[in-house]
C-alpha cells in the first residue's frame, strides 16, 4: 500500500455543527477534540510520519470574543490529549508574537518528543499565510519561511465539505493531493481516513514529471 508520508488536516465545521445542536457556535470547537485524537491514532496505525492541523488563523481571530477564546482552548486541550497518547512529536507553528496566541502553547514551538515517536505532530496556531511567506525572497524560500520545519504535505484532508485550501501551508501545499469530507469535523469516523486512504491509492503522483 503506498502511503502518504505528511497529512495535511483542516478540521472545519465546528460552528455549524453546533448550530446543528441547538448550541452556541463557540460550544462547537470542544467536540472537536476527540477527531484530532483519533486522526493521530489512524496516521500511527498506517504508518504516516506527519501530520498538520489547522488550528486556528490570524484571520479567524477577527471573529466574536467567546468564539476567539474557544478555539484558542481547544488549541491547547488538543495538544495536551494527542501528547497523553504518547509515542508522538509535537510542534507548533503560529504567530506567537501576537497576544491571540496562548501562552501555553510556547514550550512546543520547538518539537517535544514523548515516549517514541511514531508520528510528528505539527499544529497551527494563530497562524496566517501572510506571516509564514514573509521568509519567501525573490519566489526562492529562504532560511526565514516561518513554517520551515514542517515538509511537504503530500495530501490534505478537509472535512466540512468546503473545497478551498483557506491559506493552509501554501508552500507544503505544494502538489498535495486534496481530498473533502462532507461530513462536518466533529461528526469525524475514521471510515473518513480510511476512505481518504483508499482514495490515495488511485492518484497519479507525478510532482510535474
Amino acid at each position: 500500500m503506498r502511503v502518504p508520508k505528511h497529512v495535511g488536516v483542516i478540521p472545519d465545521g465546528n460552528r455549524r455543527y453546533a448550530c446543528g445542536q441547538g448550541l452556541e457556535k463557540n460550544e462547537g470547537y470542544a467536540y472537536g477534540l476527540n477527531p484530532g485524537v483519533c486522526v493521530v491514532n489512524m496516521a500511527k496505525a498506517y504508518g504516516i510520519e506527519e501530520i498538520t492541523f489547522y488550528g486556528f488563523t490570524t484571520d479567524n481571530c477577527r471573529r466574536p470574543v467567546s468564539q476567539v477564546a474557544s478555539f484558542q482552548v481547544a488549541c491547547v486541550q488538543a495538544v495536551a490529549l494527542i501528547l497523553a497518547e504518547g509515542d508522538v512529536e509535537v510542534l507548533v507553528v503560529g504567530d506567537a508574537a501576537s497576544k491571540f496566541f496562548p501562552d501555553e502553547l510556547r514550550i512546543y514551538l520547538q518539537p517535544v518528543a514523548v515516549g517514541n515517536p511514531k508520528v510528528r505532530v505539527n499544529f497551527l496556531v494563530n497562524y496566517g499565510w501572510k506571516w509564514d511567506l514573509k521568509g519567501i525572497d525573490g519566489g526562492h524560500v529562504t532560511k526565514d519561511l516561518k513554517s520551515k520545519d514542517i515538509s511537504r504535505m503530500d495530501m490534505i484532508i478537509r472535512w466540512g465539505g468546503m473545497r478551498r485550501l483557506s491559506g493552509f501551508l501554501p508552500v507544503q501545499s505544494v502538489y498535495s493531493d486534496f481530498y473533502v469530507v462532507d461530513a462536518l469535523w466533529p461528526d469525524y469516523e475514521d471510515q473518513h481516513f480510511i476512505d481518504a486512504i483508499q482514495w490515495y491509492q488511485k492518484q497519479d503522483v507525478t510532482l510535474g514529471g
